[in-house]
């Protein structure tokens, strides 16, 4: 399936680094930027930005909660819970087996209350996430965190976990693993409980957030295309990638102008591909569909992008009986 394009609505400013975007539930997304501000932004005109909370370190993934309260994955704070009236951010969880907790990624939550969530590293801080990616330090961990109790690690040697969605009929998680360009499975329930499989490998870029689309497809942005250079050096011998990472971080290449996001149906089958090039593209880390529209967030940009969603796509339980 090639690429369709992705087109654009309107871009909405809102400050550095919108890297993630969740749907409210009142027909808007709420964002975190780079100080720290918690933000909701209508995606259908008037576009209105307003904030409503703030976190003390850099906010990335988040989720709503039932009782309108806000989960915020803090990259150096920890897994934070907002309360509905925008108060003080509420600490659920800062250290993990008697470590603290490093780059809180995102979070799912499941009925009864349980939250699924990654950390992409337990090595390097937010900022050294290129170091992070080309030396392959494998920190990455996947945990869960029931009510009343502590954090659990469900899964760990993780190359830069990332966005993790929850099945819509709870057997098991989908997993971005950034640095390995894939998805993992880890199933909850059944006979394969505690395990943790492929689900789709070798994408044409590096996953970064998920989000469930109305219809139960799991949305991926990918943070950019394939690199060459750092496929080439994660190749290299461990004592190597030292000083090709170091050399990642110092450099700091500019980073492709391309937006580009995938939707797979919860059997594994992609749905939707799409592509866009050019100014405002860089480093798109999250999109979600709500409202009848797609909105893109960004770690590198200064706004969401409100795109047209795809166009529909028929279902295998859809088609034509004749198979035309």
């Amino acid at each position: 399936m090639p690429p369709q394009p992705l087109v654009v609505r309107r871009r909405v400013p809102v400050g550095d680094g919108p890297e993630h975007v969740a749907p409210d539930g009142r027909g808007g997304v709420v964002t975190g930027i780079e100080d720290g501000r918690i933000l909701r932004v209508g995606v259908t005109p008037p576009y209105a930005v307003g904030q409503i909370g703030r976190v003390p370190g850099r906010p990335l993934g988040l989720a709503v909660l039932p009782d309108g309260g806000l989960l915020v994955c803090d990259a150096e704070a920890g897994l934070l819970r907002l309360p509905p009236d925008g108060g003080r951010a509420e600490v659920l969880a800062d250290r993990v087996a008697g470590r603290p907790l490093r780059v809180c990624s995102n979070v799912a939550v499941a009925t009864g209350g349980t939250l699924y969530f990654t950390s992409s590293s337990s090595r390097n801080p937010l900022s050294h996430w290129r170091a992070d990616l080309t030396g392959r330090t494998a920190t990455g961990r996947l945990m869960r965190l029931e009510p009343g109790g502590e954090p659990e690690v469900l899964a760990d040697g993780l190359e830069f976990a990332n966005g993790v969605v929850l099945s819509e009929d709870g057997t098991h998680l989908v997993v971005a693993e950034t640095g390995a360009r894939r998805l993992l499975c880890h199933w909850l329930t059944g006979p394969r409980a505690g395990e943790t499989e492929r689900w789709r490998d070798r994408l044409p870029g590096y996953p970064d957030n998920l989000t469930t689309s109305p219809s139960g497809d799991v949305w991926v942005a990918l943070a950019a295309p394939v690199n060459p250079l750092l496929e080439s050096a994660r190749r290299l011998p461990r004592h190597a990638r030292g000083a090709a990472a170091a050399a990642a971080q110092r450099v700091r290449p500019p980073l492709p102008r391309v937006a580009r996001v995938l939707a797979f149906a919860p059997t594994g089958e992609i749905r939707h591909d799409l592509r866009r090039t050019g100014i405002g593209c860089r480093m798109i880390t999250s999109v979600a569909e709500t409202a009848g529209v797609l909105v893109l967030g960004s770690l590198m940009e200064r706004h969401l992008t409100v795109c047209e969603p795809p166009l529909p796509v028929p279902r295998d339980d859809e088609a034509p009986a004749d198979g035309h």
